[in-house]
């Protein structure tokens, strides 16, 4: 099987569990009433159901629904059972409450809720037994570097080697300079070795997919140097400590195993917020398209009449992870740029025509990109994607630029509700609009989109520096 195959469904397999959950609970409880001869009615039907949304809610409270790559089966079979316990108590107290206890077999009950745990881990059993078999055949692997050539790298890789089933390939052990000589030998070599020079170009070639930084707390100023760096790449990264690390920007405590890493670098989206997304985008991009369809034909006929050249243009943008995604606009100049050097359009511009002015400036040149958003290349709320030129002028000058990537690019973001859209004259201005959508990055929920996507209404359309 092909490296990597199963890796981009992830999500999808958590999304198919969730599912398996659901059936099991409603097939369990239907299979002890037809033993037990009671009938398939109203009242059971919506004990079942009740029974599935609690056990959803509890689950992902218990975080049930996260990958349990390298945590122990034990673990999350503790989870399982305390989110079912979690069950019954919210079914016995709604019975309470509605006084419909009486209405239940008291025998059909202690049955369903015995043998539903017992189905769950058993197909989790099952579950964790496929995708280890298939990672231990080089499919859903994730590669992963090693830096530091010392025994905290020494315990990472031990780690790794201890769990093949874990799906994490080690992709080389890289030295920094202070640890290339440890009591007087040279880097491991049982494993492709490099220095930082190296280990940056693998993961800007896309070669890595995550980064163990495995440094003694001696080496602060280096570890630091480190972290920069691959703030202008889309690796996770993770920080192993030796001794107690402080809070770092951006970061959050993990698990690996049963080591403690801090994880710096890391996307919102994985496993169901991943989904939530994507139906959030699919719902509000159908409805606003059917909304401002005739809105998009008139401009359409607007801007054939008016200058010469296509309605629609599309430019290169980075994407998801860095990569390169072709973005639709309405045609606002009377130039379609694209090329290694787009001068930012300034007030004034000569370029833009009449109506591509008043287009600009209310950002209705924008509303082409709901497709890209049907397609799956932008989302309705994210960081604003800039031209594939501009990024590369940024991510030299900005600490933390290339963080963007971690989500797919949006219509509307955390920055241009707050002000921060339009030309970015200045380095400050753009540093701002990065401030603003890292934040929108750490702290996103769904109720945070919905909010940007309301105050887009009122704050979106248009700008001082909008031109």
């Amino acid at each position: 099987m092909p490296s990597g195959l199963l890796r981009p469904y992830a999500s999808r397999i958590a999304l198919i569990q969730r599912m398996l959950d659901v059936v099991l609970i409603l097939f369990a409880y239907a299979a002890v009433a037809w033993l037990i001869g009671a009938a398939w009615d109203t009242k059971r039907i919506f004990a079942g159901v009740f029974a599935a949304v609690f056990f959803m809610l509890f689950a992902e409270m218990q975080g049930l629904y996260r990958s349990w790559r390298v945590s122990s089966f034990w673990s999350e079979v503790g989870a399982l059972l305390i989110t079912w316990l979690s069950v019954i108590f919210s079914l016995l107290a709604l019975a309470f409450l509605t006084k419909t206890s009486e209405l239940y077999s008291r025998v059909g009950l202690t049955v369903w809720w015995l043998t539903v745990p017992v189905m769950l881990i058993v197909v989790r059993m099952l579950v964790r037994f496929s995708l280890r078999f298939v990672r231990r055949h080089g499919a859903n692997v994730r590669t992963v570097a090693v830096v530091g050539n010392n025994p905290i790298g020494d315990r990472v890789i031990q780690h790794l080697e201890e769990m093949p089933w874990a799906g994490l390939v080690v992709s080389g052990v890289f030295c920094a300079e202070s640890d290339r000589h440890r009591n007087g030998s040279e880097c491991r070599t049982d494993y492709p070795v490099g220095d930082l020079d190296d280990l940056m170009q693998k993961v800007h070639a896309g070669e890595i997919d995550l980064v163990y930084l495995a440094l003694p707390s001696g080496n602060a100023s280096q570890l630091e140097e480190l972290v920069a760096k691959l703030a202008d790449t889309t690796a996770s990264v993770y920080v192993v400590p030796d001794l107690f690390i402080s809070e770092l920007m951006h970061a959050r405590w993990t698990d690996f195993g049963g080591m403690p890493m801090i994880s710096v670098y890391e996307s919102p989206f994985q496993g169901m917020h991943s989904w939530v997304k994507r139906l959030e985008d699919m719902i509000l991009a159908s409805s606003i398209l059917l909304l401002i369809s005739p809105l998009m034909i008139m401009i359409a006929l607007m801007i054939k009449a008016t200058s010469s050249g296509p309605v629609l243009f599309r430019q290169r943008r980075y994407g998801l992870n860095g990569a390169v995604v072709w973005v639709w606009k309405f045609r606002s100049m009377t130039v379609c740029e694209d090329g290694p050097d787009i001068p930012q359009a300034k007030k004034g511009d000569a370029r833009i025509t009449p109506l591509g002015a008043f287009l600009r400036r209310t950002s209705l040149d924008e509303l082409p990109q709901f497709f890209n958003v049907l397609q799956g290349t932008m989302s309705v709320v994210g960081p604003r994607p800039h031209a594939v030129a501009h990024n590369e002028q940024y991510r030299k000058l900005i600490k933390g630029y290339m963080l963007r990537h971690k989500v797919k690019p949006g219509i509307t973001g955390w920055a241009q509700v707050n002000g921060w859209r339009g030309e970015t004259d200045t380095l400050d201005k753009m540093l701002k609009r990065v401030e603003y959508d890292l934040e929108y990055i750490q702290n996103w929920s769904l109720w945070l989109d919905l909010k940007i996507v309301f105050l887009t209404v009122f704050r979106g359309f248009g700008g001082k520096n909008a031109y």
